[in-house]
């Protein structure tokens, strides 16, 4: 699909009207009329367009309140395609939805160091092709691309300033997809694309005020307020894996000490464990990486708690208690509704999340701040991406 045809479609979503039937449908007309206060034949005429454009179509008949029976509307959720992208320090995962968010298609890709802006262009470039082969048949119903990318993003630009665990700058994702792909291309940081994600199809659907944290190689946040995202002045807002924890701590690869990725992220778990099993701790870790430490990773010391291995156990939970206290911290100046927790390091569940939420019941101010809503996030490896699709169904739906 050209890019004209998606301002086309978003044009006819100068009022509610499209919304309404994605949030509320099977709908009919006069509901939609009657709740929006636009008069009928105004409903009609949007209705008919968006039937044309193929966004809508007419479902069965709703019940009849004397007199003819409705015709009920729905979004016609298989008539285009999304394709999203999660592009992280260690991979990048691609996938194709509909306008629904259902995932037609998934694959990933690891990603070697070192690598260069030209590089990792490259790369996602064939990912995403890779993805649209199969549907060359179809290819006008891929309305567009998103795209989460680790680090800071200019989002007007759709440019990566600084992408740190891969030490790049200044990467054209937008122009370089865009003019490649010919499609609208809208770029996001991960943690954010997240946390649109989770109030999308996820643990957030319905929360005004949601904060999601992204902690796996790095630590990241998004921030929704009021179902849009906040990004701060220079689009640095929910760099919450910077947030200072300890003065006297480890160096970060952003060249501050003591940050809370230092503590706690993917990186920060393998480095704890490693260094107890190297003094002596008894664990399993050892015999689990035939005895060669450098290959303890944050998912073998969740094997290994899921073994009952007092190590890892003591690991996952110490690295709840310092994400605690940096949650702790986000809801001191945030105060969200519902914290949704997210990335690979979240898979070790209740190990870390028993002692993260005793954590912030011990240090946050107010007994309602304390029983703030925290979840791990239900869209699990694929929720940046889908998060990623969000940025395009925001566009086209709001």
């Amino acid at each position: 699909m050209q890019r004209g045809t998606f301002q086309l479609m978003k044009s006819l979503n100068r009022n509610i009207i499209l919304n309404k039937i994605r949030l509320e449908g099977p709908i009919s007309r006069a509901q939609i009329a009657k709740d929006t206060k636009l008069t009928p034949p105004t409903v009609s005429t949007i209705v008919k367009e968006l039937i044309d454009s193929g966004m809508i179509k007419e479902s069965e008949q709703g019940e009849s309140k004397g007199g003819r029976k409705p015709t009920m509307l729905i979004i016609n959720a298989d008539s285009f395609y999304v394709i999203g992208l999660d592009v992280g320090p260690k991979d990048i995962k691609t996938i194709l939805t509909d306008l629904n968010g259902k995932v037609l298609k998934f694959q990933e890709r690891v990603l070697f160091s070192p690598m260069t802006n030209h590089k990792l262009l490259d790369i996602m470039k064939a990912e995403i092709q890779q993805i649209m082969d199969p549907y060359s048949e179809e290819e006008d119903k891929i309305i567009g691309i998103g795209v989460g990318m680790h680090g800071v993003v200019d989002v007007e630009q759709g440019l990566s300033l600084y992408a740190p665990n891969l030490n790049l700058r200044n990467i054209p994702i937008k122009e370089e997809l865009e003019t490649r792909f010919n499609r609208t291309v809208k770029v996001e940081n991960d943690a954010k694309a997240l946390a649109l994600g989770e109030v999308w199809f996820g643990n957030g659907n319905g929360a005004e005020s949601v904060v999601a944290v992204n902690i796996g190689n790095g630590i990241g946040a998004g921030i929704v307020v009021d179902g849009k995202l906040f990004h701060g002045e220079n689009f640095i807002a929910g760099e919450i894996g910077h947030m200072t924890i300890d003065m006297g701590g480890k160096q970060c690869t952003c060249g501050n000490y003591g940050c809370l990725q230092t503590l706690a992220a993917g990186p920060a778990i393998a480095e704890k464990a490693q260094k107890e099993v190297a003094i002596g701790r008894d664990s399993v870790l050892r015999e689990m990486a035939d005895h060669d430490l450098e290959k303890i990773d944050g998912k073998m010391v969740y094997e290994g708690a899921l073994q009952g291995d007092d190590l890892c156990v003591q690991v996952l939970k110490s690295t709840g208690i310092y994400l605690g206290i940096g949650l702790t911290n986000l809801i001191h100046l945030m105060n969200p509704k519902l914290i949704i927790i997210g990335g690979g390091v979240s898979n070790a569940g209740d190990f870390l999340m028993d002692s993260l939420k005793e954590t912030v019941q011990k240090k946050a101010l107010t007994e309602a701040a304390k029983h703030t809503d925290i979840r791990v996030s239900k869209l699990g490896n694929k929720a940046t991406a889908i998060g990623a699709v969000s940025l395009l169904l925001v566009e086209l739906f709001q």
